[in-house]
């Protein structure tokens, strides 16, 4: 049986050239040999060790040249990894290690797209083989069940199939830049999550070389489990476990990540019914809006829970893609996020006046700058958002306690800085 894990890296990274250049081609070792010699300027010696290791690995199958028989011809057998569910603790574990990987060294969201592309990915090619064996179960010719099995309509997510994670890791030496390409082949294929994969750009992160090393190490780390038949909750946990760990010292403040506990307690109070609408204004990465659901299918039930429509706004587009891998990786679909300033450009609207909403929450930031009045004065519908005054330029808490009042129907629960309460002046 071919097994790859009894290799060392780095013949695992010339198998994997090998697989890349001569894919199911017979090859002599005079064209082996060349090809590592132009990679690696390797000699001789070394690409005899290379044949033999992969060919005691299961992995290459030799012949008698017809031409010349005293010569061998190789053919590479492909690595098709064993799959392993991953349970939430490994996961865990998994991203803990990419966290190590990493350190402060590259941005944390790499891997953040990173799951969500391995996660995407084995779906679906869990699905195509599913579909697969259905129709050539009823009796379809291998060629057409397969053709059946890519149809898009077939599948959660539209994937391009030559940009599906095990194909990217066999081009050892092109893994960046066909990532960054796969990634825009998911934005045109999947034009409402577009935003999600316009955000990143592997090529240009490993014109590093430091940044080239992490992402292999990336890679191989992902690649150990099967994302497959992973419950939507536990993806999404392990994603909240990253925000969560990388939160900066300002975490309390919510840019991207609030405490799990503080949200639920909102929501609590809020208490949500069925076929309601929820609204976060400072959506940061989605937690709220999360949590309010989980409460709601925990109360009620998975049908109830979708019942819900889940809204929110956030001016950071990087943060924006976050909080919808969030949602999709919740398995999450009822939703609608869009990018901009709440404050000077709300969004959602209904005609010529701002839709209004059942529930507002939201954690917005604290004493932010820059909100004054003459800011304020410009902004769309100024006249019915601000009615009980304006805030100084230093500190907009109230503005959007102001704003999240003019769009709500019953309820809201926001938190925000205690200063708000005991300043004076103006506020």
């Amino acid at each position: 049986m071919a097994n790859l894990n009894q290799l060392q890296n780095w013949q695992k990274k010339r198998y994997f050239s090998l697989l890349d250049y001569f894919k199911d081609k017979k090859f002599s070792f005079q064209e082996a040999h060349n090809l590592f010699k132009t990679l690696y300027n390797q000699p001789e010696e070394q690409t005899r060790v290379i044949l033999s290791e992969l060919n005691q690995a299961g992995l290459l199958k030799s012949f008698e040249n017809p031409e010349n028989k005293k010569e061998k011809l190789y053919q590479l057998k492909p690595f098709i990894p064993e799959k392993k569910q991953i349970s939430k603790d490994e996961l865990i574990s998994l991203l803990s290690q990419a966290a190590d990987i990493i350190r402060t060294r590259v941005d944390y969201t790499f891997i953040l797209i990173l799951l969500f592309y391995k996660a995407y990915s084995d779906k679906w090619q869990g699905e195509y083989q599913r579909i697969k064996k259905k129709f050539t179960d009823l009796g379809w010719r291998v060629e057409d069940a397969e053709k059946e099995a890519e149809q898009p309509f077939r599948h959660a997510f539209n994937f391009p199939k030559e940009y599906l994670w095990h194909n990217l890791r066999k081009s050892t030496f092109q893994v960046s830049e066909r990532l960054s390409i796969g990634l825009r082949k998911l934005a045109e294929l999947n034009p409402d999550y577009q935003d999600i994969f316009s955000q990143f750009d592997f090529h240009q992160f490993t014109s590093n070389p430091e940044n080239a090393a992490i992402l292999n190490q990336l890679i191989e780390l992902f690649s150990k489990f099967d994302f497959s038949e992973v419950e939507g909750d536990i993806l999404g946990d392990a994603y909240e476990w990253i925000l969560k760990y990388f939160a900066p010292a300002k975490a309390k403040e919510g840019e991207v990540f609030s405490p799990r506990e503080v949200v639920r307690l909102m929501v609590e109070l809020l208490e949500i019914k069925p076929k309601s609408s929820i609204y976060d204004p400072a959506l940061g990465s989605a937690g709220m809006l999360i949590v309010a659901y989980q409460y709601l299918r925990e109360k009620f039930s998975q049908e109830e829970a979708d019942t819900l429509l889940l809204k929110g706004q956030e001016q950071n587009l990087k943060t924006l893609a976050l909080a919808k891998m969030n949602m999709l990786l919740h398995q999450i679909k009822n939703f609608d996020l869009k990018g901009g300033d709440s404050l000077l450009y709300p969004k959602f609207r209904e005609g010529e006046r701002l839709e209004l909403f059942d529930y507002v929450l939201a954690n917005p930031p604290w004493n932010q700058k820059g909100y004054g009045e003459d800011e304020l004065k410009k902004a769309d519908f100024w006249q019915s958002r601000f009615s009980y005054g304006f805030s100084t330029k230093q500190s907009a808490d109230w503005v959007w306690i102001e704003h999240m009042l003019a769009v709500a129907k019953e309820k809201v629960a926001v938190v925000i800085d205690t200063g708000a309460v005991s300043r004076g002046g103006r506020e």
